[in-house]
């Protein structure tokens, strides 16, 4: 019999404060919930809105400890849908230490294991860098759960090829990318579209190349710029779910807050691979310049 894992993303618009965006949350989780989840995952900062657009000390007034508040509604939301949760919250570390972080939580609720984002963007609009410090060297490191082996990153780390090999090495039975990426109104409709289907494209390669199931959970809606020197950012929704060649089995559209579905057999990497064997095939007597800059 196959391991089927029925998986669904939240695709959701969030408000400034935590109370109102955890509440949409814990609404959409009691919808998927009744839809017998397996696995919910939630987009990236889901708990309060995209504050990365300006540089402002006050932010870091958001961040909390790994086991924070957010980190135990998501525990208790768990435990409540009997499902595994991949969420998202500002982690506060250590003074001075801030990280983008990714918590996943068991059908008990207990803390499965977390993953700090490695790979930070400093975009106007996105300026993370000044929140949020690296993950750790290690940092790839898939996360065991009830239902399988979760390899999980976030946003900016979904155009790395490298994260999703490391992770697929390791052993990871799907790829996971909790996003907050969008459209720069000023840019034209052709722009935007080439920005989207790039960022569907990749993915759908880190599925394809390893032969992995890929689940990408974007939000929705318009944020203003509070600093008012831009037009703010339209988030382009598109959650997606991939099976192991990549070809898509849900994709939402760029506006509407929703469910994304679908059943996932687990057993399908290893027939794929069987057929599609690159890790069998893979020159790593050959690949020595990748742990460098640039090869001069």
């Amino acid at each position: 019999m196959s391991h089927s894992v029925h998986v669904i993303g939240i695709q959701q618009a969030c408000s400034t404060e935590k109370t109102v965006s955890l509440k949409t949350t814990q609404e959409l989780i009691e919808q998927a919930s009744a839809k017998k989840a397996d696995l919910i995952v939630l987009q990236e900062l889901h708990a309060t809105d995209y504050f990365c657009q300006t540089q402002e000390p006050n932010k870091f007034d958001l961040a909390e400890p790994l086991d924070g508040p957010t980190a135990a509604f998501l525990s208790e939301q768990a435990k409540q849908a009997n499902a595994v949760i991949v969420g998202s919250i500002f982690e506060r570390r250590a003074p001075g230490i801030y990280h983008n972080t990714a918590l996943v939580f068991d059908r008990d609720g207990s803390l499965a294991g977390f993953y700090r984002k490695m790979h930070i963007p400093d975009d106007p609009g996105f300026y993370e860098k000044y929140y949020f410090t690296p993950g750790d060297p290690d940092g790839f490191e898939p996360i065991q759960t009830s239902i399988g082996k979760l390899g999980v990153m976030v946003c900016w780390d979904q155009w790395y090829p490298e994260g999703a090999r490391i992770m697929a090495l390791k052993g990871a039975e799907i790829l996971i990318y909790p996003t907050a990426i969008g459209w720069d109104k000023a840019d034209t409709i052709d722009e935007q579209t080439r920005q989207k289907d790039a960022w569907i494209g990749v993915q759908r390669g880190h599925s394809i190349a390893n032969n992995l199931p890929v689940i990408a959970i974007n939000r929705v809606g318009h944020e203003a710029d509070p600093s008012g020197q831009s037009s703010g950012i339209q988030f382009w929704g598109h959650s997606f779910i991939t099976g192991q060649q990549g070809e898509f089995l849900a994709l939402a559209d760029h506006q509407d807050a929703c469910l994304v579905e679908a059943d996932i057999d687990l057993d399908k990497t290893e027939q794929i691979r069987r057929i599609w064997p690159y890790f069998r095939d893979r020159r790593i007597d050959a690949y020595n310049g990748l742990n460098t800059r640039f090869l001069d």
